[in-house]
């Protein structure tokens, strides 16, 4: 049986990952989902201090600490630095790093360096005028102002991600990530569910750095077609792909 470690994206907790691990503890597998400092039941942790090094710290430590092995690590969004940032630091445990709808981004760049320059423009405005410079507020998730990443979600899970949501620590999004050289050879999945394999290949073959990464030697792909939030809207057909990336062999 494998040992999951689950990764929210921003602004959620490990209890977004509810169904996924159960389902994926009904076949016999440990799981532990992970809520990053200063969010959910952690959100008494936030501060101007908490930041990129404090989230791939705490789950590095997470899985040193816990003596887990052969670990299958699974980041949603966003938790793709931090979760890329301890497979890093410690590849010798993680059997395979599993990115759902994100992948990783090159050594030096920021996750707010992904978003064009009016949309980081809009997010370090909300932060300066409602966050105190560090808190990046929970967004009004409105199906009608983003559709696609919104798909396949109910009411009730956009009620929930509102309620349950908690600010995101900005210098988590702010602050670069610096990966080592040569990079580690740990085994990588990419589970797409918004944009495709041949979107993907696309993108790397126009020259963009961040798609460039997500193409080659040691990739394996799965489409799982749904909104940005396959956690909620399709967690019974996610738990069985990551089941499947287990023992997937490259």
């Amino acid at each position: 049986m494998a040992t999951f470690v689950l990764v929210p994206g921003f602004w959620l907790g490990g209890w977004a990952w509810d169904e996924v691990a159960a389902g994926l503890r009904a076949g016999g597998h440990e799981v532990h989902a992970v809520t990053p400092p200063g969010l959910a039941e952690r959100a008494g942790e936030a501060g101007p201090h908490v930041d990129l090094d404090a989230h791939i710290a705490d789950l590095a430590g997470l899985i040193e600490d816990g003596g887990l092995r052969e670990v299958v690590l699974v980041a949603h969004s966003g938790a793709n630095m931090a979760a890329t940032g301890a497979a890093d630091r410690v590849p010798e445990r993680v059997a395979r790093i599993v990115y759902v709808d994100t992948g990783p981004m090159p050594s030096g760049l920021a996750g707010i360096d992904f978003y064009d320059p009016d949309t980081r423009a809009a997010m370090e405005k909300r932060v300066a005028a409602e966050g105190d410079g560090w808190r990046l507020a929970v967004p009004p998730f409105d199906p009608g102002a983003d559709p696609v990443n919104l798909a396949g979600l109910s009411e009730e899970h956009l009620a929930a991600m509102r309620e349950r949501g908690t600010p995101q620590p900005f210098g988590t999004v702010t602050q670069p990530l610096t990966r080592p050289e040569p990079l580690p050879d740990v085994p990588r999945t990419l589970i797409l569910d918004t944009f495709t394999v041949e979107m993907v290949r696309q993108m790397a073959a126009g020259g963009n750095p961040v798609f460039a990464l997500m193409t080659g030697p040691g990739w394996t792909y799965r489409e799982l077609p749904t909104g940005h939030w396959p956690m909620f809207s399709r967690p019974r057909e996610l738990a069985a792909l990551l089941e499947e990336s287990a023992v997937t062999q490259g």
